[in-house]
């Protein structure tokens, strides 16, 4: 693969933020879906949407694997 054309993976300020968003919105909803508390489900189906649109938003900020402000960390 040419190293121009790797996406990175996702090891970016970015990605990290939008999945967490996501998760801990996943992880409510589903409790609530649960508990048959619609009201929740429906925000924080909300809020998954919110941290899909964090991740773009900090991306076009910098913050993503191809950004200015992304220091990626030898591993």
């Amino acid at each position: 693969m040419n190293p121009a054309s790797d996406p990175g993976h996702g090891h970016s300020p970015a990605a990290w933020t939008a999945v967490i968003i996501m998760v801990i919105a996943l992880s409510i909803g589903t409790v609530a879906f649960y508990l048959a508390l619609w009201w929740i489900v429906i925000a924080m189906a909300v809020l998954t949407v919110v941290g899909w649109g964090a991740g773009f938003a900090l991306a076009a900020l910098g913050w993503g694997v191809n950004g200015p402000k992304y220091q990626p960390k030898g591993h």
